[in-house]
């Protein structure tokens, strides 16, 4: 590092992230500069694959974007919580469904110029069905299934545009070839 932290402080605290502001002092030149930084806990993505070779995708509401979006199940981390866990949990949240084998595939920074969020990304398979336990805001979550092909055509088209949606799909694309 070229710098150092002259002073930091979390300027907001909301339930999703906060907001921190450190001033900086470069240190050849002696300059000052301010990083704004989005604190994230992180979160964990799982790509849910089904014994014919469909992945199940979410279809859900996404407030800042005020549009459906097609997504792989994914959620915030927990304090503490470990991110296949909370894979595990967001799964059978959102879809119903619960793996007997979890692989890690591996993690994405979402946006590192200004956010420290890390997503974890996992593979899930031998998935048993059950009942999915949506929070409030998901009762219109829709569940999608598609071949890794039918899903690259729609990221060509435009259709699935979430960037760890796509990071999942190029990681398990990665995996298979091993």
């Amino acid at each position: 590092m070229n710098f150092k932290v002259i002073k930091s402080n979390i300027v907001f605290e909301g339930k999703v992230f906060s907001v921190k502001v450190d001033d900086i002092q470069y240190n050849g030149s002696g300059n000052l500069a301010t990083r704004q930084v989005a604190v994230h806990p992180g979160g964990a993505v799982v790509l849910p694959l089904k014994s014919n070779g469909k992945i199940i995708f979410v279809k859900q509401f996404r407030y800042p974007h005020n549009e459906f979006v097609v997504e792989l199940p994914a959620g915030k981390l927990d304090k503490g919580e470990d991110p296949e866990k909370c894979a595990v949990r967001e799964l059978k949240e959102e879809t119903g469904f619960s793996p007997e084998k979890v692989v890690k595939l591996g993690k994405i920074y979402t946006t590192p110029g200004f956010c420290n969020e890390t997503l974890h990304i996992y593979l899930a398979e031998n998935l048993r069905e059950g009942e999915h336990a949506r929070e409030e805001g998901e009762e219109d979550m829709e569940l999608l299934e598609m071949t890794l092909e039918e899903a690259e055509e729609k990221i060509r088209s435009g259709e699935i545009v979430d960037a760890k949606t796509i990071s999942g799909l190029m990681m398990f694309k990665l995996y298979n070839q091993d």
